[in-house]
């Protein structure tokens, strides 16, 4: 039976924050990487993060933390990266220590930028980690409602179903059901098109359309994830499963959505930039955006609410005329 082993995260956030608090349980040590000393002071001190999901508390005589990339990832055996995707390049940037003999998790929902690949492909291609070593963390996760300890399903993704049990038994709990998958891409790609889809939702909502257009709206994007999925990774998956219908309609309609509140002050009238400005988090869907139209550019998939994300948020064109001519166009 495969052992994790030591188990580090690797970012700050507040989904990094989650998911350190449900294997500290099952673990009782952690390392934890974060890039400033300050938040690690603070986090002693205070015994939560100053930064997000505060009301998270930790003891942190179980947290090993640390500022020192290298020596977290030389310390430990499985490593969980829970980074913003534009924000992950640079954080290995000051990595010496090799990582083709540890165990990747990602739980990141993005696109590496630039490479315009999952974050699976880019750790295989770039680090040489096998990819029987990779995993990610999907499913329908708000970290807020994780941290608040509400139940959650989530689905660890490997193409090494034994080391995606071990994973999924760690952080299995009351309030955690998990399940395992060998759809590790076609997760990681759901993820980042969900965003795609919950800032159109937002966009929507911000100009006032009602429910019945975002039901049309996410059961489209369903429909045009399912042919996207089916185009670059064909296998046998379900697309009705929660990895990936579940994670599009939380995403979509949830009010803790980062996507979809920044979908909704485009609606409503925000630039880009003062929808950014604002929000202070970043909203992963806008760099996925951008890197999803470049991928399908090569696949050649149609995909009409990818395009008028696209073309609104890129190309600057305008909103409801976008939109309007998105709903002349779903079913």
């Amino acid at each position: 039976m495969y052992n994790c082993g030591r188990i580090a995260i690797i970012g700050g956030g507040s989904w990094a924050t989650a998911i350190a608090k449900i294997v500290v349980r099952h673990t009782h040590h952690i390392g934890w990487y974060m890039r400033r000393e300050d938040r690690i002071e603070e986090f002693k001190r205070l015994g939560h993060n100053p930064a997000y999901l505060m009301t998270a508390h930790f003891n942190t005589d179980e947290i090993d933390f640390s500022s020192d990339i290298n020596r977290i990832v030389h310390d430990y055996d499985t490593l969980v990266f829970v980074t913003p995707s534009p924000y992950l390049k640079n954080h290995l940037k000051k990595l010496t220590t090799p990582l083709h003999d540890k165990h990747i998790v990602s739980a990141i929902k993005g696109i590496v930028p630039d490479e315009n690949v999952v974050v699976s492909e880019y750790f295989h291609q770039v680090w040489n980690v096998p990819y029987d070593q990779i995993a990610c963390i999907g499913g329908p996760s708000h970290s807020e409602e994780v941290a608040m300890e509400r139940l959650s399903y989530l689905t660890i993704g490997c193409s090494n179903i034994e080391k995606a049990q071990a994973f999924a038994d760690v952080i299995s709990s009351e309030f955690i059901k998990t399940k395992t998958s060998s759809d590790i891409v076609g997760i990681e790609y759901a993820a980042v098109l969900k965003n795609v889809y919950a800032i159109a939702a937002g966009i929507c909502h911000g100009m006032k359309y009602g429910d019945n257009f975002l039901a049309v709206l996410i059961s489209n994007a369903t429909q045009e994830m399912n042919r996207f999925l089916t185009a670059v990774y064909p296998t046998s998956r379900s697309i009705e499963d929660s990895v990936y219908l579940g994670d599009l309609l939380v995403t979509g309609y949830s009010n803790f959505s980062r996507n979809r509140t920044f979908g909704t002050m485009i609606g409503k009238g925000y630039s880009v930039k003062s929808a950014q400005i604002e929000m202070e988090m970043i909203a992963e869907g806008y760099y996925g955006t951008k890197c999803m139209k470049e991928i399908n550019s090569q696949v050649l998939v149609d995909m009409p609410i990818l395009d008028a994300v696209y073309n609104i948020l890129y190309e600057r064109k305008d909103a409801f005329f976008e939109i309007k001519q998105l709903a002349d166009r779903l079913q």
